[in-house]
């Protein structure tokens, strides 16, 4: 097994573990929503301590339900992944074209060409 491949396999293996160990511990039982973000968390702490509190501003919009609020947000983490994704193809890409093509211009020129 290559280098990478071993790391690759490391980076997946702990990606895994993240996903399933606060599952696999209990980390969230007894709580009312468990694995809620921390958006919901800090206005839970928020109305306890001070229950007067009213926020500076309103969402432009407010899906409907807790699913489509999640489909959002799914969609809006895909496409950061694809640009991310992209990005680095376009720069691996070039650089290999750049090394390709100084490997080919040295035998074009010894050709004559």
């Amino acid at each position: 097994m290559t280098r990478n491949a071993k790391i690759n396999t490391l980076l997946l293996l702990l990606v895994a573990a993240l996903a399933v160990l606060p599952i696999a511990l209990g980390l969230g039982e007894g709580k009312e929503e468990p694995f809620a973000g921390a958006d919901a968390q800090a206005e839970t702490a928020i109305t306890e301590l001070r229950p007067d509190y009213e926020p500076w501003f309103s969402p432009l919009y407010e899906p409907p339900s807790g699913e489509v609020e999640s489909a959002l947000f799914a969609l809006q983490a895909a496409l950061g992944a694809g640009v991310l994704a992209y990005y680095f193809g376009v720069r691996r890409g070039r650089r290999q074209g750049e090394a390709a093509g100084a490997g080919h211009g040295d035998d074009q020129s010894s050709r004559g060409a």
